[in-house]
C-alpha cells in the first residue's frame, strides 16, 4: 500500500496554478504565474514538486523540443492529448483500439511489459483564427 503523501503550501499552490487552464505549461510558466499573483515558491520548488507529481501520477506530462510540459487531467487511466503548439492547450484524447493493437503487435515482435506514449501537436482552432487575422491586417 503506498503511503500518503504530505500535502504542502507549494504542492498545493502549483496544484491550484495548473486548475486555471486547459493548457500543458512549463515549470518556468508555473512559476511566473505563481509569482503574478503573488505567490512566493522558489523556481526549484516548483520544478521538484512537478517532477515528483509525475512520478505519482498526479499530472501528465508531455516532451517537445526537450521541455517538459505539465497538466492535471480530468481523466486518470491511460489516454492520449491533441497539444496546441501554440497555446498549449489540450485535448484529452480516445483512440478506440490503439492500446490492444500496441500489445499484439509488441507481442507479435517479442515484447512484452510494454508502455508507449503518443504526443500529437497541432495549432488550435483559435490560434489559426488569430494567425489568419494578424496575416490579414498585415497583408492589407
Amino acid at each position: 500500500m503506498p503511503t500518503a503523501r504530505r500535502v504542502t503550501r507549494p504542492r498545493t499552490l502549483i496544484t491550484e496554478e495548473l486548475k486555471r487552464s486547459d493548457a500543458f505549461s512549463t515549470a518556468q510558466t508555473i512559476f511566473t504565474n505563481l509569482s503574478k499573483r503573488g505567490k512566493r515558491v522558489g523556481i526549484a520548488t516548483v520544478y521538484r514538486n512537478l517532477q515528483s507529481m509525475a512520478e505519482h501520477h498526479e499530472v501528465d506530462t508531455v516532451q517537445d523540443h526537450g521541455e517538459t510540459f505539465y497538466r492535471l487531467c480530468k481523466d486518470r487511466h491511460h489516454h492520449h492529448h491533441l497539444v496546441c503548439r501554440q497555446c498549449g492547450r489540450a485535448v484529452e484524447l480516445e483512440i478506440p483500439g490503439l492500446e490492444s493493437w500496441i500489445q499484439t503487435r509488441a507481442e507479435s515482435l517479442g515484447f512484452s511489459e510494454v508502455s508507449h506514449s503518443l504526443e500529437i501537436f497541432g495549432i488550435c482552432a483559435r490560434c489559426s483564427r488569430s494567425h489568419e487575422s494578424t496575416h490579414h491586417q498585415l497583408s492589407d
